[in-house]
Order: C-alpha cells, then structure tokens, then sequence
C-alpha cells in the first residue's frame, strides 16, 4: 500500500493532507502526463462534509490505478512508495491530478 499524501482540502476525504479513505481510484486510462489523471474518488467538502466524513485518515491507502501508461501500475495496482494528489482548490475530480504519474 502506498503512502498518500493529498493536498486536495476541497475534497470532503481530506483530513490534515490524508485520506479518510482506504481505496482511491487514479483515473486516466489514456494518459500520458501528470495532468491528464484525476482522483476519480474526489468529493466536493461542502458545509459540514468534512466533518461528516466516515473514516480515520490514514498516511496509507490502496489505489486502483486506471493510468494504464503509469509506470507503477501493476495490473490497475498502483506499485509506488509514496503517492500524492494534488488539486488545491478543486471542485470536481478533473480539477486533482496524480502528482506521482510517470509515463
């Protein structure tokens, strides 16, 4: 399991740059550069989400990795140490990246 760091704070999963979330899914089957993945688990915090979030956030999480030209997916497993998302003021999932993706 890779380490996540995710500095998305618009995501309703975020707490203190971790993910509530024991799962991820990288999204970009087709991509060929950082900017063309996306974190397909994004959720919009609005009001009191964060606060309603289910979940311990945790420094490790398993990613399903739909970037099939990531050279650390193994079988749609992301294979990396240390993976981070990345979006600041993201509204929806096109607006966060997979800052790890390398082609």
């Amino acid at each position: 399991m890779p380490e996540l760091k995710c500095t998305v704070q618009t995501c309703a999963h975020n707490k203190d740059d971790y993910c509530a979330l024991d799962r991820i899914v990288v999204g970009g089957n087709a991509a060929r550069k950082a900017e063309e993945t996306c974190c397909d688990s994004f959720v919009e915090r609005t009001g009191t989400a964060a606060s309603n979030s289910v979940g311990h956030a945790s420094a490790y999480s398993s990613v399903d990795c739909q970037a099939m030209d990531c050279m650390y997916n193994d079988k749609c497993a992301c294979r990396a140490g240390k993976i981070s998302v990345e979006g600041g003021n993201a509204c929806q999932c096109k607006d966060t990246e997979c800052a790890t993706f390398k082609c």
